[in-house]
């Protein structure tokens, strides 16, 4: 049995600028002043900075696959049959699923003191916060578009 196509699909994940061809010309870059520069300090004698060196590019190196792994990260919201459905898939491949009735869903925008906000989608006194990694203005335009996709939803469901 085939499942229904969803009525909307929204997909978040979080942005990353750095691509895989650019990741490898910043390491080969700094991989390339670190060991001229270890090369001149072991010439005039000072070899163990040489090493130090090795080990702030493999740090260098750790920091950024953190950082790629980190963006495997999703969240999706999507509605299916007469549920909101938001699957939340984590950077270690743990995932978690939260459905919601789609009628009586709310995307409701809390301001906080720092500047920044909150996203949260609402049902039933029930509240869960989405798209955490965005940032405060991808959240409010996230809030718009969803809002305006749900009342969408409800104008064309069948009676």
């Amino acid at each position: 049995m085939q499942q229904a196509v969803p009525e909307f699909d929204f997909r978040l994940r979080p942005y990353r600028s750095l691509g895989p061809r650019g990741f490898l010309i910043v390491m080969s870059l700094i991989a390339g002043i670190s060991f001229i520069t270890g090369l001149l300090f072991m010439l005039k004698g000072a070899w163990p900075v040489f090493g130090f060196l090795g080990l702030d590019v493999a740090l260098i190196w750790f920091a950024f696959r953190q950082n790629y792994r980190a963006a495997r990260a999703e969240e999706r919201l999507f509605i299916q049959g007469s549920d909101l459905v938001v699957s939340r898939h984590h950077a270690n491949g743990r995932q978690q699923i939260w459905r919601f009735p789609a009628y009586w869903a709310r995307f409701d925008l809390t301001p906080h003191h720092s500047g920044d906000n909150v996203l949260s989608v609402a049902s039933h006194g029930n509240h869960l916060a989405i798209g955490g990694f965005l940032s405060a203005e991808e959240r409010v335009e996230l809030a718009d578009e969803l809002t305006v996709a749900i009342r969408d939803w409800r104008t064309r469901r069948p009676a």
